[in-house]
């Protein structure tokens, strides 16, 4: 069982719905089916969207496979959180055109990831010389 990694994933499946509601509405009301149709409010829900999509799979395996080696749960907790709210700010600094919620999220965002990834790494290379 992964309950941190679930309730993690759980939320920013969530968020997710939301950016791609989102996107739905505004293909409606511009009437476009395929592309941003020269919308820009449409062409920057599609990137945000999109951008979401690129960088949460890759946090959330990190996590888990983290969360699996019983890792201590507050860091588990702790991550998943700057991942969330990393996410959060980039799409609203993208959305609300605010480079510094922007700049906010993807620094949460490569951090959290950065630090994934390394006690990932310690953690496997740990097991493999035990």
């Amino acid at each position: 069982m992964l309950p941190i990694t679930a309730l993690t994933a759980g939320f920013l499946t969530l968020y997710y719905m939301r950016l791609a509601l989102t996107v739905i509405r505004l293909r409606k009301i511009n009437q476009v089916s395929l592309g941003a149709g020269g919308n820009t409010e449409l062409e920057a829900a599609i990137r945000v969207h999109g951008n979401f999509a690129e960088y949460i799979p890759l946090g959330l395996i990190l996590l888990g496979l983290l969360e699996s080696h019983s890792a201590h749960p507050l860091v588990i907790a702790m991550l998943g959180c700057a991942l969330v709210l990393g996410r959060f700010y980039h799409a609203q600094g993208l959305r609300l055109s605010d480079i510094k919620y922007r700049v906010r999220g993807m620094k949460l965002t490569f951090g959290t990831l950065a630090t994934l990834a390394i006690l990932n790494i310690i953690d496997g290379a740990r097991t493999l010389l035990a």
